[in-house]
């Protein structure tokens, strides 16, 4: 029989040859996943002889990945400024450069608290809880048009016991939020690529994770144009909207912004240097 140590350099070599990132990382992971065993843990135990039983386990993992779906999936959660989230296939999987945005809008509400807040295309819910999380006094609303993906936010919601203050909504985009509502902050990382950008990226993103969620028809346009479009008539007197964008759509929505009568635009970047977010006020 294998020892732990000898099934994860197995495993290791097995991803590397599949073209998978960090396969020694990936490996650990996840025959620690199987075994429930944290990494220090695993270390420890890396003489034991492993059972047919364990092997068992660990094997159906091992051909996921090695069909490049995100182990994200696989072990299926995710941390997120703080939080812990169920992820599967139904909705993207939060990324870093959004926790960033997060860092941004906390900056910026250092002295006040948004009293209400709107997360356009919640997914998993990521936005919407993590801020619910931070500021304590908030009310979010969290809307997708996708029911999985809804499904999938009102887990979270319900697991982190924040159904009290964050409201999951089905609705394509502000459709269905009431026209009485307005908003402190509404803040979207909405589908801004193309197919020609997602069809470049990995096979975990390509194959994997909902299109509908990653692709913006009008060179990613088209969904950013309907939020600026529509968002005055539901902000607050002062409210800001945030969005996660492209890295060069930036010249273009301030075009946008200012043809909409919004008077304060301004850019950011993510921790990568490229021009990823943009605030923008009445």
């Amino acid at each position: 029989m294998l020892t732990v140590l000898e099934v994860i350099k197995k495993t290791a070599e097995f991803l590397a040859s599949k073209g998978v990132e960090s396969p020694r990382l990936n490996a650990e992971t996840l025959v620690g996943h199987a075994l429930s065993l944290t990494r220090m843990k695993l270390y420890l135990q890396f003489e034991r002889t492993l059972t047919e039983g364990e092997l068992e386990v660990i094997r159906p993992l091992v051909r996921r990945r090695s069909q490049r779906e995100p182990l994200q999936y696989i072990l299926g959660h995710v941390e997120f400024f703080s939080v812990t989230l169920k992820v599967d296939k139904r909705a993207l999987i939060p990324r870093p450069e959004t926790e960033y945005l997060l860092e941004l809008i906390k900056e910026k509400y250092l002295s006040q608290t948004p009293s209400m807040i709107l997360d356009l295309g919640t997914g998993t819910g990521a936005i919407a809880l993590a801020l619910a999380k931070h500021f304590l006094s908030s009310h979010v609303t969290a809307v997708d048009t996708s029911h999985e993906a809804l499904a999938l936010a009102s887990e979270n919601i319900q697991a982190l016991g924040l159904s009290e203050r964050v409201t999951p909504l089905l609705s394509n985009w502000f459709d269905a939020v009431p026209k009485t509502q307005r908003f402190d902050l509404i803040i979207s990382n909405p589908p801004y690529l193309t197919s020609e950008e997602v069809e470049k990226t990995m096979p975990e993103v390509n194959k994997h994770e909902p299109h509908s969620a990653l692709i913006a028809s009008e060179d990613g346009l088209y969904d950013i144009k309907i939020i600026l479009t529509q968002a005055p008539y539901f902000l607050s007197s002062g409210g800001l909207i945030a969005l996660e964008t492209g890295e060069s759509q930036h010249q273009a929505i301030q075009a946008l912004a200012t043809q909409l009568g919004y008077a304060h635009f301004s850019s950011s970047k993510d921790l990568a240097g490229k021009d990823r977010f943009v605030f923008i006020a009445m």
